[in-house]
């Protein structure tokens, strides 16, 4: 089941074929955001017959999508057989281009990360990590049957947008950064990948990544978070992710704020990995722990709490001026960082928020992401799904 046109709508004209996946997608959907479920549990969830149900639960099925459950017994009439996802009904690659590591996953179709492999470097360079990618996708195909390659759906890219900027922050040539500028990435990888390939904004990536696989799923809407080398964002909108016209939406890191110098300043330069990394430079202390992986920080606590006390209360005045544009009643917050790291960050947050004059805004409640693997790495493996499997999720694909 595809939809081959990602901006098909269900309206006016929509036939038979359209609003079969429709359904499909909203059955998958429902069973992902709420475990297994039963035939009728789920017709009356959708409002379709139990005939209709059957057919398209079936066809599911039969395509592998779907496993059946133990039958539950004890209830009047038949037992009824919960229907779960089939891990290995889908795969798909996910590639993470960041500004100081790249990693490359194989995931399955309930989420979980069956192979992964990462470089870093001091910035990034096109034709290095282009060259990872290839090597790396044939690595990871290496541990798929041939069953198994056949159901590879996809390729999908996360990256930060605009690439090229900031080569001061982060230290790298001008002439090197300027590169990401000419090239098209997709079609560079195309010249190698087997696959379909889809390319969204890291941050964004993360956003969906915490809708379907985390928290979020849980939450109507919500306003998300990412402090990476640089802070940025993604919004939900009934259970749906919010890019905006031009891709833009909740990306936090361009809103302004006064710096201690008392000029207007953007949040990026106050909340961000790189403003710690620096921070333990000046430190004469190597910052290199910070981009190999999710490991424990905890040996250089002291400079990481002062880092924390300071991101936080820029983080709280971004939040609070975005609740009085859009009333939404929780942020999930997350980050290149350990998860003890996390959970006292957004303590900070919360505590900070209290700090400021409220009135007129109904504070939200702040709180942890759940995803314990880099959500940008997750979201870029999602992209095919949301592609082909989830609902009602074409706005994650403007450009």
């Amino acid at each position: 089941m595809k939809i081959k046109n990602k901006n098909q709508k269900l309206g006016g004209g929509a036939n038979q074929s359209t609003l079969r996946e429709y359904n499909e997608r909203a059955i998958l959907s429902l069973i992902r955001r709420n475990g297994p479920l039963a035939k009728a549990e789920l017709a009356k969830l959708t409002g379709l017959s139990a005939q209709s149900m059957s057919v398209i639960m079936r066809g599911l099925e039969q395509e592998g999508l779907l496993l059946r459950g133990e039958s539950l017994k004890g209830k009047v009439g038949q037992p009824s057989v919960p229907m779960k996802l089939n891990p290995d009904g889908v795969f798909t690659m996910g590639l993470k281009i960041g500004r100081r590591r790249a990693e490359i996953v194989l995931m399955d179709f309930v989420g979980e990360i069956r192979c992964s492999k990462f470089i870093t470097y001091h910035y990034p360079v096109a034709e290095k990590i282009i060259s990872f990618t290839q090597e790396t996708l044939a690595y990871l195909t290496a541990f798929l049957s041939p069953g198994q390659r056949e159901k590879v759906i996809g390729l999908g890219v996360a990256m930060p947008y605009e690439l090229w900027n900031w080569s001061k922050e982060i230290g790298a040539p001008q002439q090197a950064i300027d590169s990401w500028h000419q090239i098209d990435i997709a079609h560079e990888l195309g010249k190698f990948c087997p696959y379909p390939i889809s390319i969204q904004n890291d941050a964004t990536a993360a956003c969906g990544a915490e809708l379907v696989f985390g928290r979020g799923s849980k939450l109507m809407d919500f306003s998300y978070i990412f402090i990476g080398f640089f802070i940025g964002g993604g919004l939900v909108l009934n259970h749906s992710i919010f890019s905006g016209p031009q891709g833009n939406a909740g990306a936090i890191g361009s809103m302004p704020v006064i710096g201690p110098d008392g000029k207007l300043s953007q949040l990026i330069e106050h909340a961000s990995v790189a403003l710690l990394e620096r921070q333990l430079q000046e430190a004469d202390i190597s910052p290199e722990f910070l981009w190999q992986g999710l490991k424990d920080w905890r040996q250089h606590e002291t400079h990481i709490q002062h880092w924390i006390e300071y991101i936080a209360s820029y983080i709280a005045i971004a939040i609070v001026s975005s609740c009085s544009v859009i009333d939404f009643k929780h942020v999930v917050i997350d980050g290149a960082f350990p998860p003890n790291v996390r959970a006292k960050i957004v303590a900070a947050i919360q505590q900070s928020v209290q700090k400021i004059d409220l009135q007129g805004i109904v504070v939200p409640s702040v709180e942890e992401a759940t995803i314990s693997y880099d959500p940008r790495v997750i979201g870029s493996a999602c992209l095919p799904l949301f592609e082909h499997y989830l609902l009602d999720q074409s706005l994650l694909f403007k450009s």
